[in-house]
């Protein structure tokens, strides 16, 4: 039982789905789908789709697009003045939307191409137009052809309504007559309207020539007019242009006046700014030198310390050794006492002279502390007093120590460039050739020996003369530049340093 309905519900959906695909229609908008049979009512569809059931709906199709149907008469056809005429007509119409009209044009046109639907139409038409034709003259027809169109519309629409057929539009393209009346009347109008048009232009000709007389007179006029207005404003701009010319000559004068005034003023305050930055430069000068010295004698104060410090840090490393070597003898000779007191004595004795000894040696031991103390304060105490000393007089003896001590290296830098020579040419001259260039070294040399005079009033030639040994045997000798309180100073001194090496 359930087989059976499974069966028979599959054969209703397939022949469900066999209408649906085999009655599916859709209409174009340009076309009308008439569905009938089934209904009492035929479906109309018209740009949309629907579904016909096979075997028992009909489909008809009705065109509904616009539709051009040409008009033209057989033959002459005679006007309400007995002119026989040929017109040739365009008329543009479509089935109409009213759905009165619409089951009308099925009645006569469905399932119809346009072709046939043109043949049928074009026979009414035709004798609609020859009505009209009858009823109007050859010259309303030549000269109104909307007017003749409209007519042919309104008489055809009565019969096109019967028909379902709307009429859009009506134009009339050609009107010909039997006798070239219409050329004639032509030809007629053309005479006429080429007489009116001589007319009119020999008038317009006239009209020309004195309009332009009159131009020319108010040309001539206005031109007498102009020319005298020009001589004045010339006349005007001739006094304008003077008195601005002595305007011009009394400002430029002023102008220049000023300018020499200003241009004094100018030259007043450049020479006084220039004389401000000759000084300013000056003060410069001197206080760059001042710092140039300051930095110098920081340098030497530096010097000095360093030299002090390490002077004190040695004496200070000899009294140490000293005091080791004092205290490691003292036990040394403490250790061979009481060798010997164990070898020669009894117990009791060696244990009376090991304290005795014992005794001995620790004053022996406060004695080389002592001595190491005192000789390390006097190391601290000489260092103290010559940094005060070098603070004292470092200034002119410090740059001469100084400058004794870069001469190696300048004489150096001096011949340096002699050195790299590696080969010389002497062309010509009484000259010795690699001599003369060699002796450009002592040359140089003299030369900045007498800069450093000039500079700093040091006698760079004193000095070095000081280091001979002429200069170290002979005690007279005097350094131009030294101040005699430093010499003085240097002997005090001498003599201190002695005194207390001699102490130690």
């Amino acid at each position: 039982m359930n087989y059976l309905l499974i069966v028979l519900i599959a054969v209703i959906v397939l022949a469900v789905v066999i209408i649906c695909a085999t009655g599916y229609v859709k209409a174009p908008p340009d076309m009308a789908y008439i569905i009938s049979g089934f209904k009492k009512q035929s479906r109309i569809l018209i740009g949309r789709a629907g579904i016909r059931i096979p075997f028992l709906e009909r489909l008809d199709k009705l065109l509904l697009k616009q539709i051009t149907v040409d008009i033209k008469t057989e033959g002459y056809i005679p006007t309400i003045d007995f002119i026989n005429i040929k017109v040739d007509a365009v008329a543009k119409v479509k089935v109409s939307s009213e759905p009165e009209l619409m089951k009308e044009a099925m009645k006569n046109f469905l399932n119809k191409s346009e072709q046939e639907i043109t043949h049928d139409l074009q026979d009414s038409l035709q004798g609609n137009m020859r009505e009209i034709i009858g009823t109007l003259t050859l010259r309303g027809v030549c000269n109104n052809r909307e007017e003749f169109g409209n007519q042919v519309q309104e008489k055809a629409s009565v019969d096109m309504k019967k028909l379902g057929i709307e009429i859009i539009s009506c134009n009339i393209q050609n009107v010909e007559d039997e006798s070239d009346l219409i050329k004639n009347m032509g030809m007629d109008n053309t005479a006429k309207i080429r007489k009116e048009a001589a007319i009119a232009k020999a008038e317009a000709d006239r009209d020309v020539e004195i309009k332009k007389a009159e131009a020319d007179k108010e040309a001539n006029d206005a031109r007498v007019k102009a020319d005298l207005e020009i001589a004045q404003k010339n006349n005007e701009l001739e006094i304008k242009r003077a008195e601005l010319l002595k305007a011009s000559e009394t400002k430029r004068a002023e102008a220049e006046a000023a300018y020499e005034i200003q241009k004094q003023e100018q030259r007043k305050t450049i020479e006084q700014t220039s004389t401000n930055a000759d000084i300013a430069k000056r003060e410069r000068e001197v206080e760059l030198k001042q710092r140039e010295v300051e930095v110098m004698e920081q340098a030497l104060d530096a010097e000095v310390k360093k030299k002090a410090e390490a002077e004190k840090y040695r004496q200070e490393q000899e009294a140490d050794a000293k005091l080791y070597i004092r205290t490691k003898e003292a036990e040394a000779k403490k250790v061979e006492m009481e060798r010997e007191a164990e070898a020669t004595k009894t117990r009791a004795e060696a244990e009376k002279y090991k304290q005795e000894q014992e005794a001995l040696a620790i004053k022996a031991k406060g004695e080389a502390e002592a001595e190491a103390i005192k000789a390390k304060g006097l190391a601290e105490a000489e260092a103290i007093d010559r940094k005060a000393e070098a603070m004292k007089k470092y200034g002119q003896a410090a740059i001469v120590e100084m400058l004794v001590n870069v001469l190696p290296e300048v004489a150096k830098n001096v011949a340096q460039p002699i050195s790299s020579i590696d080969k010389v040419t002497v062309i010509g001259g009484n000259s010795n050739g690699v001599s003369d260039v060699a002796g450009n070294v002592p040359i140089v040399m003299a030369k900045v020996f007498e800069s450093v005079k000039e500079a700093t009033g040091i006698d760079m030639a004193e000095i070095v003369k000081a280091q001979t040994f002429e200069g170290q045997t002979t005690k007279n000798i005097n350094f131009t530049g030294i101040p005699e309180n430093t010499n003085t100073q240097n002997n005090k001194t001498t003599k201190q340093i002695d005194s207390n090496n001699k102490q130690s």
